[in-house]
């Protein structure tokens, strides 16, 4: 069976979070950087909620990228964050190390920039046996001609392409699994672009269920 031939699942996925840094993110011209943190921000929180193991790596933090986002490192307080010198993060024991100690093959990857810090070791990692998806609208480049040639790159070399709400969304498969059910909805609804709100309007309208604001919206009754 060809390795992506099945889906991959919270028990056998990990998951890399890389060079998500200022310096790194004022470069990024082949999408909106807003759209781009939320992505992040939202794939890290449902990673968290199924508790898929997550690795986060710096590049020369203090030296030129600065430190990794508040938004990323608020969602896994305490966590430590692999420092490194190489562009590479497979060049980095340590990093080689975090990503062997997760005991999973499926290994999903975003980071700053594709055409480099994420593809590099997407090359390598598959050389070395592991199954890669690159969630590209996690990942930013310095143009929109360097990603795609970067996602074609690791294409090429036998990564798998996804996009964030899929990414997510093959965790929890199945709508009868309920356990993280409530909290991957609250999740969408509160980041999830124009699905979370479709998500909200089915609660709210379709089911009748309170609304997710603090405080909702009331709508006066008109006079008869």
């Amino acid at each position: 069976m060809n390795q992506y031939h099945k889906l991959y699942t919270k028990d056998d996925s990990a998951i890399a979070f890389i060079d998500f840094q200022p310096q790194m993110l004022f470069g990024v011209a082949n999408a909106d950087r807003a759209a781009l943190i939320n992505n992040v921000t939202l794939l890290a929180k449902v990673a968290k909620e199924f508790n898929v193991p997550t690795v986060l790596s710096s590049v020369e933090t203090e030296s030129f990228s600065g430190y990794v986002w508040p938004q990323l490192l608020d969602i896994f307080p305490g966590q430590p964050v692999i420092e490194r010198s190489s562009m590479n993060s497979w060049d980095s024991q340590e990093f080689r190390e975090a990503i062997e100690a997760t005991g999973r093959k499926n290994i999903i990857l975003s980071g700053l920039w594709t055409e480099v810090c994420v593809t590099w070791p997407t090359i390598e990692m598959l050389g070395a046996g592991y199954n890669v998806y690159v969630v590209e609208d996690c990942c930013g480049s310095t143009s929109v001609a360097a990603h795609e040639a970067a996602l074609s790159r690791m294409v090429q070399a036998g990564a798998i392409r996804l996009t964030t709400i899929p990414a997510l969304l093959e965790w929890q498969r199945d709508w009868a699994r309920k356990d993280h059910y409530n909290n991957l909805m609250g999740l969408i609804k509160g980041q999830g672009s124009a699905y979370g709100v479709g998500v909200e309007y089915a609660y709210t309208m379709v089911h009748h269920a309170p609304q997710s604001a603090q405080k909702p919206q009331i709508v006066p009754k008109k006079a008869v």
